[in-house]
């Protein structure tokens, strides 16, 4: 109860464990005496991220109502979901006038800002989301701009009046191929995020023969300079001269991977 004997509301019970977690974290991170700072700093986010409950695909929406802060936002068209916590934890977004946390749930009447501006979300919020499929072409970028002035492919889908669109994924300036946009955040993030496991297909080209030890290696795992990366599969596809095709499946999207895994054993992609 408060000083006043009336019972908190749910913000402040939420506000509360919020703060009593930050401060367990930190007394448990003082105790244990951490090896590093870097594990300290680690620790402290994992404290910030106690009350998210994103594991659980159905918790967006209570009983009472309320639902996730993040799934507003990205459902507002401001970002994916991931984006969204960045901006949470970076204290840009306020609730009622108090900072917000990743994982605060919210009611209808609670009000949003971002950046001090208030969010409309009954203006916002798509009623349906909308979502493209598209065939990228050689040449086009995935980003909503681009210094250098270059093709990029928002440039060419329907104009839309809630929210922005997303691009599940990236394919690079010299890639082609399949690639999926949305104005829903809660899409993106369940299309996106490495948790769900959704894979990831390729047809290389690359110059030379390979051999069955290299092909062995993009199986078992090539080490790059961000981390092991591993293809769930590599098959043969014929190939004519010096080219020869590969089909390879992959469940995570790095910055430039596939090209990278093949650099990395010495092999040259000439097209994808």
């Amino acid at each position: 109860q408060t000083p006043d004997g009336r019972e908190p509301t749910r913000e402040r019970k939420g506000q509360r464990l919020y703060r009593a977690g930050v401060r367990s974290n930190r007394k448990n991170n003082s105790t244990n005496k951490p090896e590093s700072q870097s594990h300290s700093a680690s620790s402290e986010t994992l404290a910030i991220d106690a009350f998210d409950d994103t594991e659980n695909e159905h918790a967006d929406t209570y009983m009472d109502g309320s639902i996730k802060l993040q799934k507003v936002l990205a459902d507002a068209g401001i970002g994916s979901r991931r984006d969204m916590e960045e901006l949470i934890i970076s204290g840009r977004v306020s609730i009622n006038g108090m900072p917000a946390h990743v994982g605060q749930r919210i009611i209808d009447d609670d009000q949003v800002r971002i950046n001090g501006k208030l969010l409309q979300r009954k203006k916002l919020t798509p009623t349906v989301p909308r979502i493209v499929i598209y065939h990228k072409p050689a040449g086009e970028i995935v980003s909503h701009s681009d210094p250098e002035g270059r093709p990029t492919v928002f440039d060419k889908l329907p104009f839309t009046r809630k929210g922005k669109w997303l691009a599940i994924g990236r394919l690079d300036f010299n890639t082609e191929g399949l690639l999926i946009l949305t104005t829903s955040g809660d899409i993106a993030n369940k299309m996106m995020h490495p948790r769900y496991g959704h894979e990831r297909e390729y047809a290389v080209r690359v110059l030379g023969e390979v051999t069955d030890a290299q092909l062995k290696q993009l199986t078992s795992g090539v080490q790059l300079e961000d981390g092991l990366a591993t293809f769930s599969k590599v098959e043969h596809l014929g190939g004519e001269g010096a080219n020869r095709w590969l089909r390879v499946i992959i469940s995570e999207g790095r910055n430039r991977e596939v090209r990278r895994m093949f650099e990395a054993i010495g092999l040259t992609v000439s097209r994808l």
